[in-house]
């Protein structure tokens, strides 16, 4: 395994400039996508077939893609070197935050996995797809999934990153996110049947839920809340013969305390302090949070101006009514580390009332090498990203908009605005399984918003064949997971690659 990490990491400097290797087709994606998909005009009186109909086809697909197909991984022969394909996804990337990415991403299989997007996206195009496509969030691992308030300060349940969103199969979500199921419980110390156990009662969350989305009405679908308040769903789990464990009810309980405790008042408090002049700074804590020299401040300033426009109306007004106050870099997540964040401190009604915006670059989807060109009517990868955040969640962030600084595009929303983690690291059991079962049905409910779940319904069927195959793929690809992990820590170890910690900044 030595030999191969070094291998790898001595070629990441040719790799790096190649393109990826696209998915081996016979498969035209494009022509297999939905009128709704593209950007053809509405057409009113346009046939719509029954859901029966398009469960009965999606049934059909088995004869293409057998269920049991899903089960297999095997690594492509001409596979790219792991370490060398995580080193390309570097470019372009600030440098001096690079070694922190990698610090990270070593620090455990998950965290590689968490970081790994590129790497699965490549090994995911050589899988098999029964047809139907979705807008997929592209990184749907179990840890991407969360509590957020809503414009109406509630709080919900639902994925919460989409930074790698575009149109795509349907099983490239659910495969990443039983690959975070197994790799996670490995992490936490699950067993090979507990995993199993895990990666069954994820899948039977998203089957079950397709089930009961396919013949409920599409504006109804649309309007379907997971609310971090277990109580309000009581009934309709009930329906659904779904038990909620104690042990369960209690974490979210605490979670959802989290949220609601935490608010851009408390952020402010921890991030920023009081000048002798009156103003407000932000108080630097190297890598995390840094301030920006020469005129990227002003750069970011300036940028919320176009931001502005891509705002409804209703908000362009409020926004008018907030000041800038001070501008910083602020390191966030796994996979993110390196691309420019801007955190943005902003007053309206005095000093009791901050609000924090993030400036976030945007860069091309993980997925984008092996997928047909994604065609927006405004082509910018911010516009993507909070696009496809707006259909993908259920009640999302009213202030998310895109904006564009030096040639890179950006996309701006809310930071830290009633948002608590699950805490995905200390849970096993009960927990851990249900967990898993909720995010394959939000993922499932996200689907239906864009694709046709009746036909994904139909494919799926109501049989354990299909978890089966996916509970068999997790466990090889978590194995896989590991021996990549493996590799990149041997390149650290033998000093081909230069990871850091927090604290060695």
């Amino acid at each position: 395994m030595a030999k191969n990490s070094i291998a790898s990491t001595e070629r990441a400097t040719e790799l790096a400039d190649q393109p990826p290797k696209t998915a081996a087709a016979p498969r035209d994606l494009e022509s297999l996508r939905e009128f709704w998909q593209t950007t053809t005009p509405y057409e009113p009186l346009r046939p719509l077939d029954s859901w029966e109909t398009r469960y009965e086809r999606g049934k059909e697909l088995r004869e293409r893609t057998p269920r049991e197909s899903h089960a297999i991984w095997t690594p492509a022969v001409d596979r790219a070197e792991p370490v060398a394909t995580v080193l390309a996804s570097n470019v372009g990337r600030d440098e001096r935050l690079i070694p922190l990415r990698m610090g990270r991403m070593a620090q455990s299989p998950f965290a590689f996995l968490r970081g790994a997007c590129a790497v699965m996206a490549g090994d995911l195009a050589r899988t098999p797809i029964s047809g139907p496509q979705v807008v997929i969030d592209g990184d749907a691992h179990i840890n991407n999934f969360g509590l957020y308030g809503t414009p109406q300060r509630d709080v919900v349940v639902d994925i919460n990153d989409f930074d790698e969103a575009t149109i795509g199969p349907w099983e490239w979500d659910l495969k990443r996110l039983i690959a975070s199921v197994n790799v996670a419980g490995r992490d936490n110390g699950l067993d090979v049947e507990e995993r199993r156990a895990a990666v069954m009662r994820c899948v039977a969350g998203y089957s079950l839920n397709a089930q009961r989305l396919m013949s409920i009405g599409i504006l109804e679908t649309w309007s379907l809340f997971g609310y971090a308040e277990l109580e309000r769903h009581e009934a309709a789990l009930k329906q659904m013969g779904v038990r909620i464990g104690n042990k369960f009810r209690a974490i979210v309980k605490k979670v959802l305390a989290k949220a609601q405790q935490t608010s851009s008042d408390t952020l402010l408090a921890k991030v920023a302090r009081r000048q002798a002049d009156g103003g407000w700074r932000f108080v630097e804590d190297p890598p995390i949070l840094t301030s920006l020299d020469g005129d990227t401040p002003q750069k970011v300033i300036a940028s919320l101006t176009e931001y502005a426009e891509t705002l409804p109306s209703e908000y362009r007004i409020m926004l008018h009514r907030y000041s800038v106050a001070d501008v910083c870099h602020r390191v966030v997540g796994v996979g993110s580390v390196g691309t420019r964040a801007y955190l943005v401190l902003l007053f309206g009604n005095g000093d009791d009332d901050p609000l924090f915006l993030q400036v976030k670059e945007a860069v091309a989807p993980a997925h984008a090498p092996y997928l047909p060109q994604l065609v927006m009517r405004v082509n910018h990868e911010g516009r993507r990203v909070i696009g496809t955040q707006r259909v993908l969640q259920s009640l999302g962030d009213p202030l998310l908009g895109y904006t564009t600084i030096d040639g890179r595009h950006y996309f701006v929303r809310q930071m830290k605005n009633l948002k608590a983690a699950m805490p995905v690291e200390f849970l096993t059991g009960e927990p851990f399984e249900f967990w898993g079962w909720v995010c394959g049905a939000l993922l499932a409910r996200a689907h239906a918003r864009t694709g046709d779940i009746a036909k994904i319904a139909g494919y799926i069927g109501k049989s354990d064949a299909f978890a089966t195959a996916l509970a068999e793929f997790a466990e090889a690809y978590g194995d896989q997971t590991e021996r990549d992990h493996a590799d990149l820590v041997e390149a650290v170890r033998a000093g081909r690659i230069k990871a850091l910690g927090e604290g060695d900044f």
